[in-house]
């Protein structure tokens, strides 16, 4: 594109972001169906997180993100048993950016800490301030009290917790540990524990005597222990390797967590289907010694893998451990004795456990999968003596996240379907679902006119069999041609769902998939190879990212299936995708032109070497120290801009903590010397995943303007 045309062509971008509204409320260029809502409506539902059960009561706590516009909400059980009541807790009423995080319930369940604002463990020591506050942002610890009041500032920081009697409050800030009475709070300066490094997984003993906590120091890390009533920080076991994930034994005497090993190449962007065998240890707490309970084998599972949750170890009360392991293959549950032995698998089959919680009781743990549906989640429970796993939950819908409630018993879920949003709600006995705020739902919010995405499986250009989510238009029979678009989720390890996903960088995408199907576009949300919810070895798929690049095969027969439709126009598809599906929308444009018309790369990694530096250094017995890096750069878009033709919207904040603007910076210079033609978005201090609900409507309406644009071909 010559530079007037790109100025151009940028001033109109930026006149249609900031008429976002109005732009969203308009008819398509063409569609073969009438357009029945507006992208505004399609994003006005909340997204619901941060699910939390109270230590006592049948109650619940969660954020609730409506617009922009972040809040806790608690739902509370009648005294009579018969009926829920929810509530909005704070007030927050702006989309200003700032997240709300750590929802940590008091041991009476009258009060609950949390975060409020965004990280500042970057570079600049900066928390997120997209929305240009004037005063600035910080990540700092609040708490309110259910029974009224406004929220009171703990203290700058993150990861707050509650001693077991409630007559201590810790978190954590810039290499310290702080810790307040909450009757101190506003009255006396807090106190704090220098620790060396970075720390997480604070978690207290039963008896309220030690917390617990991980110290992450770069080639290593230690299971550091404090003691609040002599005022002494203690390691337990330590090694040269990475302890992490402490858990304690019900009697509060010791502490099992997981070792993983040390290994030279650790920092490579390798692929992780073998290690050194990672471990399973407990520590002593009055002596500090340690010792092995159990080893992974060698081989499927040696590289540890993590649930998606807090804990990866739970203690029970008839003294076992439950842990994830992925020895056949596939990330299921595993008990074995505390005082060692072999390991037993609780849950067998072709699945993965995702999301894992133990009952306060400790008698059963609580988890999320995909067994027997695979393009969803249900909930399922095992004790250390189940031979299988009891379904809880089943049917078209996704249940995930678990938490159970101070009974051991009731069971609450975040869910959601192809048409309705996450949100929480309570699994009845009868296996049915409750809805803890249906109130929350606009009432013009367009369930009724969603499609169902159906499940498709088509062959890459290699072979390999890859899951996709199919949107079709309203008027999609009889054949008639649409424009086609393909979504590349990013992760890489991640999973899209037949219905609205439970990350909100995917609620997100789910909702704009659904606008395009809307306006008259075939959308195909394709599950390519390095994802998750499909075995070890497809997540840890041979020659991907900057290995090779082999998910490129997976995009590139993305495009020759939806050719082979009769419903697809074969000259008019686009792709469209973020992050690593910005880097896999930027290599189709740029090696497969003939197939991709168009595409919007948001946030995507052009050069390997730029994102990563210091993940190709090279072992000494290398044969070429210089393979790595030429590897990296020809499995990068950049590497093949000679023969990129296809035109390109290229939308990124430039605070992204993730992937470096310079990226961006990058391709679009490589563009402009190689005459492409492209359009920019570029939002100033905007984080990776957009912060503001606004920067999300801004992005999506440049994003159906440019696909029609460009993909559209009976334009008036």
């Amino acid at each position: 594109m010559k530079p007037a045309h790109a100025r151009i062509a940028l001033l109109n971008l930026l006149v249609s972001s900031l008429c976002v509204y109005a732009a969203a409320q308009t008819q398509p260029r063409t569609t073969s169906a009438e357009q029945s809502f507006s992208l505004r409506q399609v994003m006005s539902a909340p997204f619901n997180s941060g699910l939390t059960a109270a230590p006592k009561g049948d109650a619940f706590a969660w954020v609730s993100d409506t617009e922009g516009r972040r809040n806790i909400w608690v739902v509370q059980r009648s005294a009579d048993g018969s009926s829920y009541a929810s509530s909005q807790l704070t007030t927050y009423a702006n989309d200003d950016g700032q997240e709300i995080s750590d929802i940590t319930w008091s041991p009476d369940s009258k009060s609950i800490l949390y975060v409020r604002g965004g990280s500042s463990d970057n570079p600049e020591n900066i928390a997120p301030n997209p929305a240009h506050l004037p005063d600035g942002a910080e990540q700092d610890v609040w708490i309110i009290s259910l029974d009224g009041g406004a929220p009171r500032k703990v203290g700058e920081g993150r990861s707050p917790t509650f001693s077991p009697q409630g007559d201590l409050i810790t978190w954590f800030s810039k290499g310290q540990i702080w810790y307040e009475k909450p009757e101190d709070i506003g009255v006396k300066p807090a106190n704090s524990v220098k620790v060396y490094g970075g720390c997480d997984s604070f978690t207290w003993s039963p008896d309220g005597s030690n917390l617990a906590f991980v110290s992450h120091r770069g080639s290593h890390g230690f299971i550091g222990v404090y003691t609040p009533s002599t005022n002494s920080l203690t390691y337990v076991d330590p090694g040269t390797d990475h302890d992490q994930s402490p858990m304690w034994s019900p009697d509060s005497r010791q502490i099992a967590f997981i070792r993983v090993p040390y290994f030279k190449e650790e920092d490579f962007d390798t692929i992780n289907r073998t290690g050194v065998p990672w471990s399973i240890r407990i520590a002593d707490i009055a002596t500090g010694q340690g010792r092995e309970v159990w080893r992974a084998k060698p081989g499927p599972g040696s590289f540890f893998r993590a649930l998606d949750a807090n804990y990866q170890i739970f203690w029970t009360s008839d003294n076992h451990l439950i842990f994830p392991w992925e020895g056949d293959g596939w990330l299921h549950l595993y008990s074995v004795a505390a005082q060692g032995g072999p390991a037993r698998l609780l849950t067998p089959g072709d699945f993965e456990i995702e999301n894992a919680v133990i009952s306060p009781d400790r008698k059963a743990v609580v988890f999320s999968s995909n067994q027997d549906d695979s393009e969803r989640r249900h909930i399922w429970k095992v004790t250390a003596e189940s031979t299988q796993p009891i379904a809880l939950t089943h049917g078209e819908g996704i249940e995930t996240q678990p938490v159970v409630a101070a009974d051991s018993q009731t069971v609450a879920v975040l869910r959601s379907d192809a048409r309705i949003p996450i949100r929480p709600a309570i699994l009845t006995s009868s296996g049915e679902f409750r809805d803890l705020a249906p109130q929350a739902i606009p009432a013009d919010f367009p369930a009724d006119k969603l499609v169902i995405p159906q499940p498709v499986v088509y062959t890459a250009t290699d072979g390999m069999q890859i899951h996709g989510d199919l949107f079709l238009p309203p008027d999609s029979a009889h054949c008639t041609p649409h424009p086609a678009v393909v979504f590349v989720h990013g992760g890489s390890q991640r999973q899209m769902l037949l219905g609205w996903h439970y990350m909100r960088y995917y609620s997100n995408a789910y909702a704009f998939n659904q606008y395009l199907a809307s306006r008259g576009y075939v959308v195909l949300s394709i599950n390519y190879r390095s994802g998750i919810g499909y075995g070890l070895n497809f997540r840890e798929a041979l020659d991907y990212g900057s290995n090779g690049a082999s998910e490129f095969r997976d995009v590139q027969g993305a495009a020759l299936y939806l050719r082979s439709r009769c419903d697809v126009e074969p000259a008019h598809i686009g792709i469209w995708g973020g992050s690593w599906g910005g880097f896999l929308t930027a290599l189709a444009l740029a090696r497969a032109s003939d197939l991709y018309a168009a595409g919007v790369d948001m946030s995507g990694v052009h050069d390997w070497n730029i994102d990563n530096p210091q993940n190709f250094s090279i072992s000494d017995t290398a044969a070429d120290p210089n393979a790595r890096w030429r590897l990296a750069w020809e499995s990068s878009p950049l590497a093949s801009v000679d023969t990129w033709r296809s035109p390109v919207l290229l939308v990124q904040g430039d605070a992204d903590p993730e992937v470096p603007f310079l990226q961006t910076v990058q391709l679009a210079a490589a563009l402009r010397a190689h005459n492409v033609p492209f359009q920019e978005l570029i939002f100033p201090d905007e984080a990776h995943a957009f912060l503001l609900h606004r920067t999300w409507i801004a992005a999506y309406t440049a994003t159906v303007e440019f696909f029609d644009l460009h993909l559209n071909p009976h334009k008036p």
